[in-house]
């Protein structure tokens, strides 16, 4: 667990990035859940894109403001690349997908397939017991929860122990939401999940 300001030695990050074929045919790739017993947070991602696919990590797309916004926001005391993303663990952190194949667009996933993807979530949950449930996508999780009110941040109801948390896609795409947006609404879990 990371404590203070101790020093995290950068790992070795590979400089090959994927061509356009391997994109295309990173199509129903899986991506593997960085998770343990006990985190702080398990961040949730909707479904792996195409690069991520690819490349076998989460939130890898250049672009995607995932990593740089943990960083602002306070997680992480420095900013990680994707294939760092193992390094979360030491911090208290991890993260899965609610469906876990790689589409061109999270947009590509029926109901059903969220609804199930959903359904294995609250399985995992119950297993390693995370402090928080951190899904990243306001319209996926209505869609999956079956909550078609719901509004970001703090969730009614737990999933045993675990708190629900609703924070906005960091995806680069999803243009609702500038970077100081995203750290602010990222920022508001860090403190919430410290003051616990």
């Amino acid at each position: 667990m990371y404590h203070g300001t101790q020093q995290m030695t950068p790992a070795r990050i590979p400089s090959d990035k994927p061509n356009q074929d391997q994109i295309r045919n990173a199509v129903g790739k899986s991506v593997p859940d960085i998770i343990d017993y006990g985190l702080r947070v398990l961040f949730c991602g909707i479904n792996p894109g195409l690069y991520s696919g690819a490349v076998g990590h989460h939130f890898a797309r250049p672009g995607n403001r995932f990593w740089p916004v943990l960083h602002s926001a306070g997680f992480t005391p420095r900013r990680l690349m994707p294939a760092e993303e193992r390094e979360l663990l030491d911090l208290g952190y991890g993260i899965t997908n609610i469906v876990n194949q790689a589409t061109a667009s999270a947009g590509e996933l029926t109901q059903d397939e969220l609804i199930r993807g959903a359904h294995r979530l609250e399985e995992k949950v119950h297993l390693f017991r995370p402090v928080c449930l951190a899904i990243l996508g306001i319209g996926a999780y209505r869609m999956a929860f079956q909550r078609p009110k719901a509004r970001l941040g703090s969730q009614p109801g737990k999933i045993n122990h675990t708190i629900l948390w609703v924070l906005p896609n960091p995806s680069g795409l999803n243009a609702h939401y500038q970077l100081q947006d995203l750290v602010d609404l990222f920022g508001e879990l860090n403190r919430a999940i410290t003051i616990d």
